[in-house]
């Protein structure tokens, strides 16, 4: 029979127990290395046949092991992402003035703007680079911190981002969500940073991560209803967010 150390490696993240073979852990979606280990030869499958570890540990349940969250669908990043096309579809077919949804001078009370401005893009290539970062960084996101923290730092991050240029400008005109969308990449690349700080291992791909947010912090350039400042400012609130649930995390 095999041994305890063939069945289970443990998550340097969370200390969860999670089979040897997969590169990240399901619960807490930390990588546990970089490439995929040998799969066992035939003759080696029947030898530890009697050692197969249980189906049934493959998915964890909600509330099976206190303190780590059940496995299940990022349904607030997939919510996200289609909110942002069924906006595109319903201004480019006429159903609403785009004017309405975009934030385009003093606010005058109107303060929904702040929200609808998130989900409205007037540049394919804008929503397109907006909404690739915004799918894989709150997916990941969602997998280590659950739904509620993504749903959260979007808002904070983008309504927090739009107030500062709301503020900082007379007659302000912007729309779409790179504030939200680099401060979830933000969120997401601190413990990465913090590990690289202090020079220590970590699995993540933060040059991947640098040059998906240096798209998003870059799109004023190409197009001028990306307002730099909210991009900046987003990703500085996802920053100081990031720090906080990290160390959160790392108390526990």
């Amino acid at each position: 029979m095999s041994s305890g150390a063939d069945l289970f490696v443990v998550c340097k993240q969370c200390g969860s127990q999670v089979s040897p073979y997969i590169t990240e852990c399901p619960y807490c979606g930390h990588r546990l290395r970089r490439r995929a280990p040998k799969l066992p030869r035939e003759g080696d499958r029947k030898r530890t046949r009697r050692a197969r570890v249980p189906s049934s540990l493959s998915r964890l349940k909600a509330g099976e092991i206190p303190g780590i969250r059940g496995e299940a669908r990022p349904y607030v990043t997939i919510a996200l992402v289609l909110a942002s096309c069924v906006v595109w579809i319903v201004w480019s077919g006429g159903y609403v003035d785009f004017g309405k949804l975009i934030v385009d001078g003093p606010l005058a009370g109107q303060w929904w703007r702040l929200i609808s401005s998130q989900f409205t893009y007037l540049s394919g290539f804008y929503q397109f680079t907006c909404l690739v970062a915004i799918g894989l960084f709150g997916w990941l996101l969602e997998r280590r911190h659950g739904w509620l923290v993504v749903f959260a730092l979007f808002f904070a991050c983008g309504v927090g981002s739009a107030l500062i240029g709301i503020a900082a400008y007379p007659d302000p005109v912007f729309t779409g969500a790179n504030g939200a969308a680099l401060g979830l990449v933000a969120a997401w690349a601190v413990p990465d940073l913090r590990a690289a700080r202090g020079r220590r291992y970590y699995d993540g791909d933060l040059l991947g991560t640098a040059a998906i947010a240096a798209a998003v912090l870059c799109m004023p350039l190409a197009r001028p209803e990306a307002n730099w400042l909210v991009g900046v400012s987003g990703g500085l609130i996802g920053l100081l967010i990031g720090l906080g649930l990290d160390r959160g995390l790392s108390s526990h």
